[in-house]
Formats: structure tokens, C-alpha cells, sequence
């Protein structure tokens, strides 16, 4: 595991001190949005009981299923006790999206915890919970801290199809502007981010919850833990929120098809919503993204000011040569 060579002075959050203690011992609080999950989701509550680190509390919410999800669910909160299953009641059936819904969830966690972000139709290794909570405990309890790992992917019936793209060993705020490594099944956030992302609602609506916290964390200097070895059976069944195509060639040949209007759409968005939460993030940090705004200008003027801040910024690129051929391109095109 890598930690990120952040600022030193991170800045401390406001909250109470209770929420900004963590150590290896800390309790976790499990999130788990549903929607129509129910063919996989036993498997998934199966791997939660196998953890190694017993001390967690489920903490779920259906947004809008119409298959047998709920009904499984209390049936799960009948085998281990409501206080170790805590349903957060969805209104009239409503669907807010993933990122609402694990937003509301958290919102509704108690001080203190770390947080585990959890998919219906994921197997979580036994190990999965007490590894990530090692990692958090190795930052000081006032620093936002963020764990992810790699996966194992796998087809519909867990039959192993390749690891996900290695994780880097460094990461830093402008690297988390251009794309995301943190995948939402394997995040884990230390007490201190948990209070950081509440402090920062309401959740973007043009990011999932997983992106929205890995920018959080860095711009408010924040640590980025990233561990190599995989930490769960990710199902690829053809209906995932968000696919994870094993081979580079698949993933460029997605980006491409995509084209740079979605990408730099949700990019000058993150610009956006960040500067409204300027008192949460580092000088640093405002600095960029004050250089990123007036990138954004249309015209000759704007293509001038692109090429300016890639030169201002050099840690604006993502991990992979051909990843960051491709950012810069659509970078300038604006």
C-alpha cells in the first residue's frame, strides 16, 4: 500500500474530535444503495459475514427496486439484529441515482466511523475490511484519509476474467481532476473524510459518490491509500452501474466513443462545485482551480489559456502515457 505525497498541513475539520480519532480498531460503517440487485445480493451479504474485522453496522437504503431486494434485505436484518442492519427508509419508492442515495446513507452514519462504500453484487474478500482499516490508521486522526484497492474481475458467476488497471503509487488533487482511480466498491474513508464529505453536501449530481469523495480528499490535502493487492470478486454481468473493462485497448476504445463533451462537461462542473467550497480545501488547491476557471473562457482566448495552464500545472495529467495523450487533446479542444 502507497500513501500520496500530499501537504503536510492539511487542514483539520470542524466537526468534534470523536470524529476525527481513527485507529485500527475503529468500527465501519458498511453503505449499501440497491437497486433491482437481488440475483447477487445474497453472495455479497455472505462475504460481509466472512469479514475478519466482525465490528461493522450495515447501514442500507432501496432506491426504487422492483424485484425481491428489500425482502432479502429484512431477511439479512432478521439473521443479524437491527442494530447491525440499519435500513434507511426510501420515500414512496423513490429513485435518486447512486451518488444521492450513497450521500443520504452517509449522512446517516454515526461520528467516529470509517466508512466502506459496498455494491450489491460484489464477494468481498474476508480480509477486505481489516486491511483498509490498517491503512486509515496509518494517517494522523485529523487528515482526511481514502483507501482503495484493485479488484478481481469476473463474469456473472465470479469466473475470474483478469485484475483491474494497477493502482499508482502516488496521486495527488490535479490527478484526481482527470480521471478517477478510486473505485466506490473497494473506497474506504477514515473518519475525518467522512466528516469532510458532509460538510461538502450536497453530493454533486454529475459525479458518482466514489470520484466525488477521491476529489474531496485530495483537494483538501487529503491521503489517497492505494493497495495493490485485490480486495474482492468485481461481477461483470453486462447491468453494472459502471462496467470495468479489463484491457487498456477496451477502456481507450470506450473514451473515444464517449468523445471529450462528456468528459469536459463533468470536468468544468468539478471546477464549479469545488470553488463554492473553498473553505474546505488547501491554497493550493484553490489556486488551480482559479488557473482551471479562466482555462474555460470560449475562443482563441480560451485555447491560449488551456495551453497556458498545462504548463502552469504539470501534475494536471492522468497515470498512463496514452491516458494523458488523450486528456491534453481534450483539454485544448476545451
Amino acid at each position: 500500500m502507497q500513501e500520496t505525497s500530499q501537504s503536510k498541513d492539511a487542514h483539520s475539520l470542524t466537526p468534534g474530535s470523536q470524529d476525527a480519532s481513527m485507529d485500527a480498531r475503529s468500527s465501519v460503517a458498511i453503505l449499501l444503495s440497491l437497486y433491482n440487485g437481488a440475483p447477487y445480493l445474497q453472495q455479497q451479504l455472505a462475504s460481509l459475514l466472512q469479514q475478519t474485522r466482525a465490528d461493522w453496522t450495515l447501514y442500507w437504503r432501496d432506491d426504487g427496486s422492483t424485484d425481491a431486494s428489500i425482502a432479502l434485505m429484512r431477511q439479512f436484518t432478521e439473521q443479524v439484529g437491527e442494530k447491525r442492519c440499519v435500513e434507511l427508509a426510501a420515500h414512496n419508492g423513490e429513485h435518486m441515482g447512486v451518488t444521492a442515495s450513497y450521500a443520504a446513507l452517509l449522512a446517516h452514519t454515526p461520528p467516529g466511523s470509517a466508512i466502506a462504500f459496498c455494491d450489491q453484487d460484489d464477494v468481498w474478500f474476508p480480509d477486505k475490511l481489516a486491511r483498509g482499516l490498517s491503512a486509515l490508521a496509518s494517517v494522523p486522526g485529523h487528515i482526511p484519509a481514502l483507501y482503495c484497492a484493485r479488484q478481481t474481475l469476473t463474469n456473472g458467476t465470479l469466473k475470474p476474467k483478469g485484475l483491474s488497471p494497477r493502482l499508482p503509487e502516488k496521486s495527488c488533487f490535479l490527478a484526481a481532476m482527470t480521471q478517477n482511480i478510486a473505485t466506490g466498491c473497494t473506497l474506504m474513508l477514515s473518519p475525518a473524510a467522512r466528516a469532510l464529505l458532509l460538510q461538502a453536501m450536497p453530493a454533486p449530481t454529475f459525479l458518482l459518490h466514489d470520484w466525488w469523495a477521491y476529489l474531496m480528499v485530495t483537494g483538501a490535502g487529503g491521503r489517497v491509500l492505494t493497495d495493490n493487492q485485490p480486495a474482492l470478486f468485481y461481477r461483470q454481468h453486462g447491468q453494472n452501474a459502471v462496467g470495468a473493462p479489463t484491457l487498456f485497448l477496451h477502456r481507450a476504445l470506450a473514451a473515444l466513443k464517449r468523445g471529450p463533451s462528456v468528459f469536459m462537461t463533468i470536468f468544468r462542473s468539478s471546477v464549479l462545485y469545488l470553488l463554492e467550497r473553498q473553505p474546505l480545501l488547501t491554497p493550493d488547491t484553490i489556486r488551480s482551480l482559479r488557473v482551471l476557471q479562466a482555462a474555460q473562457q470560449p475562443g482563441w482566448r480560451g485555447h491560449l489559456s488551456r495551453f497556458s495552464a498545462l504548463r502552469k500545472l504539470p501534475q494536471l495529467r492522468r497515470h498512463k502515457m496514452l491516458e494523458q495523450l488523450v486528456f491534453r487533446v481534450w483539454f485544448l479542444l476545451g
